[in-house]
């Protein structure tokens, strides 16, 4: 029984394709197949496998099917967090969700599951990401005040949305926790942010994210071990589609 995570897989089998590095770039070419083959080589039917978040470019549930059945065949249990292009998943109507794809998926929202005596606690999370002013040499000397006071909004919302999956797990008497996000725990101005200290707070002991994907976006956030706990970026191009063992 071990544990894996990846996310940003972007799939598209039913939808319109439109970011450009997807297109172009040599790592994401016939990448639904390497990242089936890497789960097939690697996961077992014990394993549970965590997807951080952009599953799907669909709009909606209509235009996802088939790239949650794509998921649903792959080895072991899925676990699924929200990303910021998974237009087809409501938070609202997330039980609906699970509804129709349980036991082979599960959609992870204001809730947890359970990895062995670990409880999984995850949101999307959201970091301030621009724009930024640069001066000729590259250095960030500014950035939209406005857009950023925007952002906060959104950390907030979701650390309230983390805050009350951890809370329920440990009202359920959970002690030891892994904490997903979509986003990075961090933008690019930040050392530390409301995401670390509830890593912290509630003794989390590794936080996955993803959404940095394109070699000039992999090291936008911490990684490896910062203030007791371990971070890891688990974007597929990252990981060159091989999931990335937590446990």
């Amino acid at each position: 029984m071990s544990l894996y995570a990846i996310g940003d897989l972007h799939l598209h089998y039913q939808s319109e394709l439109k970011a450009p590095a997807q297109l172009r770039d040599r790592v994401w070419k016939n990448h639904e197949e390497k990242f089936r083959k890497n789960c097939q080589k690697l996961l077992t039917e014990d394993d549970t496998l965590v997807l951080v978040g952009d599953h799907s470019w669909g709009k909606n549930l209509s235009e996802c099917e088939r790239d949650l059945q794509y998921i649903c065949e792959l080895p072991g249990r899925k676990v699924l967090t929200r990303g910021n292009h998974d237009m087809f998943w409501d938070v609202k109507k997330t039980r609906h969700l699970n509804e129709l794809y349980q036991p082979r998926l599960t959609f992870l929202q204001d809730s947890y599951a359970v990895y062995r005596d670990y409880a999984l606690v995850g949101t999307k999370g959201f970091t301030f990401e621009g724009s930024f002013y640069l001066d000729r040499w590259g250095r960030i000397v500014g950035w939209d005040e406005e857009a950023q006071v925007h952002a906060k909004k959104l950390v907030d919302r979701e650390l309230e949305r983390l805050r009350k999956s951890f809370e329920l797990a440990k009202a359920d008497g959970f002690g030891k926790y892994i904490m997903f996000l979509h986003y990075p725990p961090t933008s690019i101005l930040e050392e530390k942010s409301g995401f670390t200290d509830m890593a912290e707070e509630y003794g989390a002991e590794q936080v996955i994210y993803a959404h940095s994907h394109g070699e000039s976006r992999f090291h936008d956030s911490i990684q490896g071990e910062y203030r007791g706990r371990i971070y890891h970026l688990a974007s597929g191009d990252y990981l060159r589609w091989k999931p990335l063992k937590v446990l």
